[in-house]
């Protein structure tokens, strides 16, 4: 049962979209950002949601490792192409620029693909995809990160957490939408333990001596200093396959860097070799797929519908009660809490008000009444 207090998500977005804009970030480009955010807590993405606001927007604004304002530059512009270079601005603005344009050119030529360069954390990759599929298209879309993941019979934080996210409209009232990390858990969602004061689950996080490692704080000092990394999807070694998670996470890496040109691996780990902060010069790349062009939009949203609804209605393992698919249970969070509003918990209240005083911002939380 939830026990957080809710915020109503208008006074939410509002805050942060003041906020951004008390650090430099454009009204326009301040709004594409808060409703990436609220988006993540729409669909019960809390690890990227609220959560992440302060420690890898703002904070990072203010310690230079990430601008507020995005100066998008077009490197290369084909009729089905993109390549963007985003000047350490805000990831979520060029992201959401980038796929404006490929949709366009989706829609026109049936297929675009985009790449984006020098950027930084983009929120949730889903949201990429889901302006896709929002418009009847397909979206694919994928991103590197810090170092995080070590390779199948390695220990060491190699690559990023590196979505690889899918977005397929179908006939129901979602898309069927996968977005996950390639690793066993991402970054963000060891974050949220930390933040909660909750261990991490074992298995998940490996020592540069093969141990297990739960405690969540000490993993996130860790990974920074590179003592620790990730599992991929499967977990570490061959028994249960994460092989398949490590070349999938290759594959994003490859893509984000080589599309772009880009550095890539322990090259973006946002520090320098003295240990200062420095930018991150993060990948992001984009596909978008007009079924149009193919069998027609109204086939594949009806085949895309009947294969959901028949993964649904297969048999249901012994004292399961439902089989979801991929987008479902995010869809269903938003039917939740539509009315009730962001649920905030401790650590994110100190922050709203930390965030509220230093810009002298005007606004008072429910939270804080006694």
């Amino acid at each position: 049962m939830e026990t957080r207090p809710y915020l109503s998500w208008e006074l939410v977005e509002n805050f942060m979209v003041d906020a951004f804009k008390a650090v430099g970030v454009p009204e326009e480009d301040a709004r594409i950002c808060a409703d990436v955010l609220a988006e993540s807590d729409r669909r019960g993405i809390e690890s990227h949601g609220c959560n992440r606001f302060k420690p890898i927007y703002i904070d990072r604004i203010l310690n230079g490792t990430l601008k507020p304002v995005t100066d998008i530059e077009i490197l290369k512009d084909t009729p089905t192409t993109v390549v963007m270079d985003a000047h350490d601005g805000m990831g979520m603005v060029a992201s959401y620029k980038m796929m404006q344009i490929l949709i366009d050119k989706a829609k026109k030529y049936g297929m675009a693909g985009g790449a984006i360069c020098n950027s930084t954390h983009y929120g949730i990759a889903g949201y990429w995809a889901t302006m896709a599929s929002n418009e009847g298209l397909i979206g694919i879309t994928g991103t590197n990160a810090r170092p995080s993941i070590a390779p199948t019979f390695g220990v060491e934080n190699m690559m990023g957490t590196n979505p690889f996210t899918f977005s397929l409209p179908t006939d129901e009232e979602f898309p069927f939408c996968l977005d996950c990390a390639t690793s066993i858990v991402q970054r963000g969602k060891i974050e949220y333990y930390a933040r909660e004061g909750k261990p991490t689950p074992a298995g998940m996080v490996v020592s540069e001596n093969g141990e297990i490692m739960t405690e969540s704080n000490e993993i996130l000092k860790a990974l920074v200093n590179g003592t620790a990394a990730l599992a991929p999807l499967g977990g570490a070694g061959d028994e249960m396959c994460g092989y398949k998670g490590y070349g999938y996470a290759a594959v994003v890496e490859i893509l984000s860097a080589a599309l772009t040109g880009g550095p890539f691996m322990k090259a973006l780990t946002g520090l320098k070799a003295d240990g200062s902060k420095t930018m991150y010069h993060l990948g992001h790349f984009f596909f978008v797929i007009n079924p149009d062009f193919f069998m027609g939009e109204d086939t594949f949203r009806k085949t895309a519908g009947d294969i959901c609804r028949a993964l649904r209605s297969s048999k249901k393992a012994p004292g399961q009660e439902r089989i979801y698919t991929a987008g479902e249970k995010e869809w269903l969070m938003w039917q939740e809490r539509k009315e009730k509003g962001v649920p905030i918990g401790a650590a994110v209240q100190k922050e709203f008000i930390e965030i509220r005083d230093r810009y002298h911002l005007p606004y008072k939380f429910s939270f804080e009444e006694k």
